[in-house]
């Protein structure tokens, strides 16, 4: 059933407040929009529920926008080595998740007390394959920091995992991406995409 318009006359709260009398569809307090405002700009009762109602709801949403700004001013003053560091925790933490179940990619080890999520081609010396999947995977602490890598079982460990045709791409990979500069763009969206993929079930 279609509401019918009622004329612009204050009831309940407005009580009293002629309107403009004026049939209308959506009133408040009986009042039409614009006697609804004007009711509260120039009544008594009218300034103290726009101080109750909608002052407090103002004063919310700017202080939550005086926040955003100020989280994006932080953001915005952080330096690209800040952002990778930050971009790595979640990366190397998907790193451990998706290979929770394999052996250490280089020695097979499957007791290690400490897993780390090693690079094969190292990350500071070949920063644009930092966030490469197939160059970082799950590897032991031995391996990864006593053994510097263990760079050359690790190749084998990949062409297993991976096959020959895979590790040469990652090499050539490797050779174009030596010194590459991420921009905060791509570190921000792989932020996301590595939280993401963390809370979805694996």
């Amino acid at each position: 059933m279609k509401a019918k318009p009622k004329a612009c006359k204050g009831i309940n709260k407005a009580h009293g407040y002629e309107g403009c009398g004026k049939e209308v569809l959506n009133r408040k307090f009986g009042l039409c929009p614009y006697c609804f405002w004007d009711w509260m700009q120039n009544t008594e009762g009218g300034r103290l529920h726009y101080k109750k109602q909608f002052i407090p709801k103002v004063e919310s949403r700017t202080k939550k926008e005086i926040r955003k700004k100020e989280r994006q001013r932080r953001e915005d003053l952080k330096s690209i080595a800040r952002l990778i560091q930050e971009t790595r925790k979640p990366f190397q933490k998907f790193i451990r998740s998706r290979d929770a179940n394999d052996a250490c990619i280089s020695c097979e080890t499957t007791t290690a007390k400490i897993w780390h999520a090693g690079h094969y081609k190292k990350a500071e010396l070949f920063t644009g394959l930092i966030f490469d999947e197939v160059n970082v995977n799950k590897q032991c602490e031995k391996c990864n920091t006593f053994l510097d890598g263990n760079e050359s079982e690790y190749r084998v460990g990949l062409v297993k995992k991976y096959g020959q045709d895979a590790v040469l791409e990652l090499e050539q990979r490797a050779n174009e991406l030596r010194v590459y500069s991420f921009s905060r763009e791509e570190l921000k969206e792989l932020k996301l995409k590595y939280q993401r993929l963390l809370k979805k079930p694996r």
